[in-house]
């Protein structure tokens, strides 16, 4: 099976996008309510990150089923949910400034921490 990759449309819309809606599918498929998140790219992938990781809320529940819906404005898509935990240095550095360059360095400070850094889940058209 080919890994699918986003468009230079879509990932141009989740970059210009201040938040994405993200609505975790239930084990029968059906939505849950979607939540707006701050979301990140890096060159051609897509991340995002809970300021703390639990086991609770749309963050455990995508642990769970690793399938979701998310929005921003002119893109609607189903997505894998992949959970890279803190990942490779030179990756956590990247998101990091990503999160920093959109967000500011005082906005984006609770999505810097090591806290954060290993909730960092990796969106990828489904």
């Amino acid at each position: 099976m080919s890994e699918l990759i986003w468009t230079a449309d879509a990932l141009e819309r989740v970059d210009s996008a201040r938040e994405l809606e993200i609505a975790v599918r239930r084990a029968d498929g059906t939505l849950r309510r979607p939540l707006p998140i701050w979301v990140v790219r890096v060159g051609d992938q897509v991340y995002v990150r809970t300021w703390y990781r639990r086991d609770t809320g749309w963050f455990g529940h995508a642990l769970a089923s690793h399938r979701a819906r998310i929005r921003v404005p002119g893109l609607e898509a189903d997505v894998t949910v992949e959970d890279l935990g803190e990942g490779p240095a030179q990756l956590r550095a990247d998101i990091d400034a990503a999160y920093r360059t959109k967000y500011g360095d005082a906005g984006a400070e609770s999505m810097v921490t090591a806290a954060a850094a290993i909730t960092t889940l990796r969106l990828s058209p489904a």
